[in-house]
């Protein structure tokens, strides 16, 4: 087991090491869409990216029917994987609209050995789901 400072110590060390081995600038939250955003996450069991709908029901509802029409086109030629949850529950018990790809593969950000996958899991499926984003991002903004 880590203590709460090793394991804050790790984490930041990953992200460190994730943004000068792919040093770029990812959009995250500067989608230019209310309420919507990239999101990174990897912890003690698993990575995943996703972008978040977190905005009031009606906008969440209206981008979320965007996005759910060019389901085809995200998953056929960008996303094979992505998975549509259009009610997601946060930890803290927020209701968010998700779409997400999961690293299928037993990682762990305690585990520096499994890091590597991680960060090109990473850069190659937040490249890939930015790039379909910029794409659409128009008929998604509405």
């Amino acid at each position: 087991m880590f203590s709460k400072e090793e394991s804050r110590l790790l984490r930041q060390e990953f992200w460190t090491s994730f943004g000068k081995s792919f040093p770029r600038k990812w959009l995250l939250y500067n989608t230019k869409i209310k309420g919507a955003a990239f999101k990174f996450h990897f912890d003690t069991k698993s990575a995943l990216i996703a972008l978040d709908l977190e905005d009031d029901l009606e906008n969440r509802i209206n981008c979320w029917e965007k996005l759910e029409a060019l389901k085809g086109i995200l998953k056929n030629e960008y996303l094979p994987d992505a998975i549509y949850e259009e009610e997601f529950f946060l930890n803290n018990g927020k209701e968010i609209s998700r779409i997400y790809i999961p690293l299928e593969k037993k990682v762990s950000i305690h585990n520096k050995n499994t890091w590597r996958d991680v960060m090109e899991f990473f850069n190659k499926n937040m490249s890939l789901f930015e790039a379909f984003f910029e794409e659409y991002r128009d008929m998604i903004k509405g």
